[in-house]
């Protein structure tokens, strides 16, 4: 087992990760930015090391500098969280070159499943089902034009290099094609360096269901079943739950099995996500592959009772997988708390929390790392806690989650609180019947 890890990250999951790390008697080291200084992964960590001024590029972006962190702390292994590098290839590649390990899958891995059109070629091998489009790059509006009235309107162009909903546009007819593509290209070029486009039929009022896999060093991978993440805003999740409303158990196993074939296909090590659209018929179709562990864990944690981080250390450490596939006992949602005004199209509210009290109870935890007096930079995502409940059935646990955000008190700063305070209480979403787009048509009124 490693001595002594650091985690090049910030905020929540950073705490998260240290969390397990003291309770499997690891050391642990933080990195941190000059904004972050006072933020509780610093002051909860063994060691802590400032990487650089508050931009991303210039710390927790800085692979130079992470790993001179790793040198002076003698750290033996580095596990990067979410987000910044944690599906960064070439990062896994150095930490490899210099015997650190880096707790997430081999550089290849990342490499297959980062890019779309290779992973969409890679889930087309395995037999896992994929959305008709191209088989690759459009080379310009002409062949993309032929390949839409092929496969018929609507479609959706995607950056290759894509994610959180960047270079993504969606076509409703041919007239409206180029300009579409050319928005999608500049905005693929500006955020990832790639205005590479690729082309797929676009599957109208979808569910987001994704799957939680994990895979050893000795070719087993399991599932530990699905969440739906179809509570949305601009391709950026605000609510996931287990188990999916939208559900079967049939369709559970074909999922299942189809997001473990993805796994193994690539001999996957470590933990991951397969996400699936799954239209109204409950037909199913591969998006994407997230090679890291996600924001959505706990969903997971609270149903099957597991410590997936745990996991992933035993994992990264050369431990083989005990047990099978999981399934879900209970019930679980989580509400993403951003630091957004929900008045004013979701605008980033950073600044000092005056008071913060978070919610309580039996079946309630919160994820956090700020605290009364933390100021909330402006460089950085905007989620400062997760509020996750757990209870027998989803009516009891919604219940549950409208006492808690009531309970949940931030001042200070605006937040997604009351967003989720009426999400709680929507008809649409407590029969469970929603999709990718249902907050679309979500009024949220004058503020109160």
């Amino acid at each position: 087992m490693f001595k002594k890890i650091l985690i090049a990250n910030r905020g929540e999951i950073a705490l998260r990760i240290i969390r397990t790390c003291k309770e499997m008697g690891i050391r642990t080291v933080a990195v941190y930015s000059t904004a972050d200084k006072e933020s509780l992964h610093v002051r909860f960590a063994d060691e802590a090391v400032c990487i650089g001024p508050p931009s991303s590029t210039d710390s927790y972006l800085s692979i130079p500098k992470i790993m001179a962190a790793v040198e002076i702390t003698n750290a033996d292994a580095v596990h990067p969280g979410y987000g910044f590098l944690a599906e960064n290839a070439d990062f896994a590649e150095v930490c490899g070159e210099y015997d650190i390990k880096f707790i997430g899958p081999k550089p290849d891995q990342i490499r297959k499943m980062g890019d779309k059109i290779t992973a969409k070629e890679t889930m087309i091998q395995a037999g896992v089902p994929v959305v008709p489009g191209s088989e690759g790059l459009l080379k310009d509006v002409k062949e993309g034009k032929k390949i839409a009235k092929q496969i018929k309107y609507p479609i959706i162009l995607k950056a290759t290099a894509g994610g959180g909903g960047k270079g993504m546009r969606v076509v409703w007819s041919e007239d409206e094609f180029e300009s579409q593509w050319n928005m999608a290209r500049n905005e693929a070029k500006a955020s990832f360096g790639n205005d590479g486009i690729y082309i797929e039929k676009f599957i109208e009022e979808p569910r987001h269901i994704e799957f939680q896999i994990i895979g050893d060093q000795f070719g087993k991978v399991i599932h530990l079943s699905e969440r739906d993440c179809s509570i949305q805003r601009r391709h950026q999740k605000l609510v996931e739950e287990c188990p999916s409303p939208f559900m079967t158990d049939e369709l559970r196993e074909r999922m299942g099995q189809a997001a473990i074939r993805a796994g193994e296909c690539i001999n996957y090590e470590g933990v991951g996500t397969v996400e699936f659209l799954v239209d109204k018929h409950r037909e199913f179709y591969f998006m994407e592959m997230n090679t890291r562990i996600q924001v959505e864990h706990p969903v997971t944690e609270e149903v099957i009772d597991h410590d997936l981080i745990k996991e992933q250390i035993k994992v990264a450490a050369g431990m083989p997988l005990t047990g099978d596939n999981r399934y879900p006992t209970m019930h679980a949602i989580e509400c993403r708390i951003n630091a957004e005004d929900v008045y004013r199209d979701f605008r980033p509210s950073p600044g000092k929390i005056q008071s913060f009290h978070s919610a309580k109870g039996h079946g309630v935890r919160v994820d956090t790392h700020v605290y009364a007096g933390y100021s909330v930079p402006p460089y950085y995502d905007s989620m400062i806690a997760k509020l996750i409940c757990r209870a027998q059935t989803r009516e009891e646990c919604i219940t549950k989650m409208s006492r808690a955000l009531d309970e949940f008190i931030v001042e200070g700063i605006k937040t997604t609180v009351p967003f989720h305070q009426m999400l709680m209480k929507d008809e649409g979403f407590r029969n469970g019947n929603f999709h990718t787009g249902f907050l679309n048509e979500f009024d949220m009124g004058e503020e109160g």
